[in-house]
């Protein structure tokens, strides 16, 4: 008896001893892969920051033993999430500035400006998220009461899309602007001939001009701020629409200290000295940053009439909103960036802006293979040009777009040229995938509202009942890739990232609830309850 004890004892020694040791292994998990097969598993284990294997819980528990381990307890867990549009620094910045989000009338915006200026006192007054549509007043404000409140404080106010900008006389004297400023790609708005204190896309960079730069320490904390908010989210990889060197130089520099972890895809600003620089440079690739884009303005955006038409907005006869890079530069630009490695990620909104960057983009791509340019937002599109995107190029878009333009686009665009716009069904059926994302912070963070924008077509009210135009609707599982594998293949990032396989980096989110089977209405209540960037816990 006592030798039949030391042979088992033996071989239990000799058992554990073949166990291949690893870092983390999750079990009893409701684990969607989101690999080829969108195969499920109950299991993983992960070492060095990477899946090593995944599969069923008795399956890994034989094969691995862990320094630690997790027990799901039966949750649901999911590919870490990717937000492949967004202004990650700029969420940051406004973490910094009054916030304006949710004001239901300019008198409100007014009260949040003055009760910030009494707590800080600052010589600069910037404030950001105000939109006239949520007003009972549908109108731009003027400068008027700034003027009253403010007279030796320059105030500027961005809207939500960041496509407009409401600023007082004192920022208007210290830019140098006046009634008989002229300028190209946008408007200086006016009444009886003098400007109003409403500025549209391109003449806002003459007053960005006058601001204040940030403190390297005030960006390093807008990082880190925006960081922070992300992950509690469930994101491990932002797509950062459109950054200068000096911040993606600074991301770099964080990431290399340990002192960010989130994984960022950077498009590169469409400015002349950071494409002189970064094509010349090539792909910059580490574990946390890729850069490989550039980030172009085709338009402005539709709430503030700026998004380029091919005809007038139904709501504003004989306007037809204005391209921000005229259309020789959008082609030639599209001739540069093809010679070079790098990506071009252009933002058109209306029908006239998505028609001239999609024939650049077929003519200088034209016998080139595998470039995977995108269309930022795709949100207007005649029905004709749809099969552009059958051509590898890659729609990148935002469903909470649909959902908060959807009380006011169809007065913009009339009833049948509204239904062309949001068509995510359509472009995927064309293009093959969609990447998704929010464009925060015009729109929330919340990655759960992009899913539930996507797949009901509603707003957290579930207006309106039977959701929006829901013929462009996506499945949950076509949501799900959009979010994950879609998004990092729009990347060049697919082999390492965007589902749960071995090889890849350990980024998921362990969710509060299985976003793929609860009712739709419960879908904006989900929440990331663990989130791991290469398998080590964020939150």
């Amino acid at each position: 008896m006592k030798k039949f004890l030391l042979l088992t004892t033996g071989l239990f020694v000799f058992s554990c001893a073949t166990k291949e040791e690893v870092d983390l292994i999750v079990t009893n998990a409701n684990i969607y892969t989101v690999d080829a097969d969108f195969s499920k598993a109950s299991s993983m284990a992960i070492k060095d920051g990477k899946f090593v294997a995944v599969g069923e819980t008795g399956e890994i528990s034989k094969k691995y033993n862990a320094q630690e381990n997790l027990d799901a307890q039966g949750r649901t867990i999911v590919p870490g999430l990717i937000d492949a549009h967004c202004h990650f620094y700029g969420l940051g910045q406004n973490q910094q500035v009054v916030d304006l989000v949710g004001t239901q009338s300019f008198d409100e915006v007014l009260e949040r400006v003055v009760a910030f200026q009494k707590e800080r006192q600052s010589n600069f007054i910037q404030g950001r998220g105000w939109d006239q549509n949520d007003w009972e007043v549908k109108e731009f404000p003027t400068k008027d009461k700034l003027d009253e409140l403010f007279p030796d404080t320059p105030v500027a106010l961005r809207r939500i899309d960041g496509h407009a900008l409401l600023v007082n006389q004192k920022a208007l004297d210290m830019a140098g602007i006046t009634a008989d400023t002229e300028t190209e790609g946008g408007e200086i708005v006016k009444e009886n001939g003098e400007p109003t204190g409403i500025l549209v896309d391109n003449p806002m960079g003459l007053i960005g001009a006058i601001v204040p730069p940030s403190t390297r320490a005030q960006k390093i904390q807008a990082l880190k701020d925006a960081e922070e908010i992300s992950l509690d989210y469930g994101l491990t990889t932002v797509n950062d629409a459109g950054l200068s060197r000096d911040i993606i130089e600074l991301i770099d520099s964080l990431q290399q200290a340990g002192e960010l972890s989130i994984r960022v895809y950077a498009m590169v600003a469409n400015y002349p000295e950071n494409l002189d620089y970064f094509l010349d440079k090539g792909i910059i690739k580490t574990e946390g940053l890729n850069v490989r884009s550039v980030k172009v303005y085709g338009d402005g955006a539709l709430g503030s009439r700026g998004a380029a038409l091919r005809a007038p907005y139904s709501d504003k006869p004989g306007h037809f909103g204005a391209m921000v890079t005229p259309v020789d530069q959008i082609e030639a630009l599209a001739q540069r960036i093809a010679a070079s490695d790098y990506q071009m990620n252009t933002h058109a909104i209306g029908d006239s802006a998505n028609i001239v960057v999609l024939r650049a983009y077929d003519k200088a791509l034209e016998g080139k293979t595998d470039r995977r340019w995108k269309v930022e937002h795709a949100q207007i599109i005649t029905p004709s040009d749809f099969d552009y995107f059958e051509k590898g190029i890659i729609p990148s878009v935002q469903p909470t777009h649909a959902t908060s333009d959807m009380y006011w686009a169809g007065d913009r665009l009339g009833p049948e040229r509204v239904q062309g716009a949001y068509a995510y069904k359509d472009l995927l059926e064309k293009a093959g995938l969609v990447a998704l994302g929010t464009d925060f912070p015009v729109e929330q963070v919340n990655p759960f509202l992009t899913f539930y924008a996507a797949v009901a077509r509603q707003d957290v009210e579930q207006y309106p009942e039977g959701g929006f135009q829901m013929e462009n609707a996506l499945s949950r599982e076509e949501t799900l890739k959009g979010m994950t594998l879609w998004a990092a293949y729009s990347n060049f990032e697919e082999d390492e990232k965007g589902s749960i396989e071995p090889g890849k980096f350990a980024d998921f989110v362990v969710l509060s609830d299985d976003i793929m089977t609860i009712p739709s209405e419960e879908i904006p209540n989900v929440t990331a309850k663990h989130v791991f960037l290469g398998g080590v816990q964020k939150k």
